[in-house]
């Protein structure tokens, strides 16, 4: 997926009649002024092809609060030519999230939620990804049904609460363009999601919707499998995500919930894989 971050500094150097370009160190070694890194999981690898100039490092994996500069952070505009082959436009209506969930790092990073502008769209683009971390959380989500309803795009939706879906909400949802099923999750097996769910899946058909179930975090697998399972009667499609992805257990969990194939038709006490 494009890297904002990136595509703003784009914008901004060229605005400035900078020349721009991705990195190589075989031609770009020794004419290099200034090189900007992103990184955005602290588990990558390290890059060990600087050049010798000025370096600037910026995301998540480096500093989780280190920010943009004011005046390419206000940047609308991203730099859509970096990516040619990106077909879709990257879409926030709103930053940070009202949860504080110990797993994430929104909350740490973005603070709660709150309205933003949203970005000119790619030119090239066929469709919208909704980047907001809880889409229905944002006190302006009326205007951002509306403005894609404007647009009339298809739309992926990355973060949907359902613990704060209505019937007002979901009939919001109904009047959009999918591109994918909407993406809700149930990543905590102490709260009882049921009822919402239950209530979701009278005002959105249940084959519209996807729930992320996070396991290994701090849950046992009978706690995995019930919510799977209880998802499974409600006809939503479970898509697993282990916390530990070099844990046998939860990589074989995840190996027999995504494959839908094997899921639909052998019960995970009969699973070999």
């Amino acid at each position: 997926m494009p890297n904002i971050a990136i595509m703003k500094i784009s914008t901004y150097h060229k605005q400035k009649g900078d020349n721009v370009d991705w990195y190589n160190p075989l031609f770009d070694f020794n004419d290099t002024d200034i090189l900007y890194e992103s990184i955005l999981f602290n588990f990558t690898e390290p890059y060990n092809y600087y050049p010798n100039c000025k370096i600037i490092k910026g995301g998540t994996g480096i500093d989780i609060s280190k920010k943009l500069d004011p005046e390419i952070d206000k940047i609308l505009e991203l730099d859509y030519s970096l990516y040619p082959d990106c077909d879709y436009s990257m879409q926030f209506y709103s930053r940070g999230c009202i949860r504080n969930c110990s797993f994430c790092v929104v909350r740490e990073k973005e603070g709660y939620i709150y309205p933003v502008k949203p970005f000119k769209l790619n030119p090239k683009g066929k469709h919208i990804e909704i980047l907001d971390n809880n889409f229905f959380a944002n006190p302006e989500w009326e205007y951002a049904i509306e403005d894609l309803l404007r647009i009339n795009q298809p739309v992926n939706l990355h973060g949907v609460d359902v613990r704060l879906l209505d019937e007002k909400q979901c009939e919001a949802l109904n009047k959009l363009k999918l591109k994918k099923q909407i993406a809700i999750a149930w990543d905590f097996p102490q709260i009882n999601l049921r009822p919402q769910l239950e209530k979701a899946v009278n005002w959105i058909k249940p084959y519209k919707l996807m729930c992320y179930v996070l396991i290994g975090f701090n849950s046992t697998p009978e706690e995995d499998l019930f919510r799977v399972e209880e998802l499974r009667k409600l006809k939503i499609d479970p898509f697993v995500m282990p916390y530990d992805k070099n844990n046998t257990y939860q990589k074989r969990f995840e190996r027999w919930v995504n494959m839908k194939a094997i899921f639909k038709s052998v019960k995970w006490e009969d699973y070999k894989g």
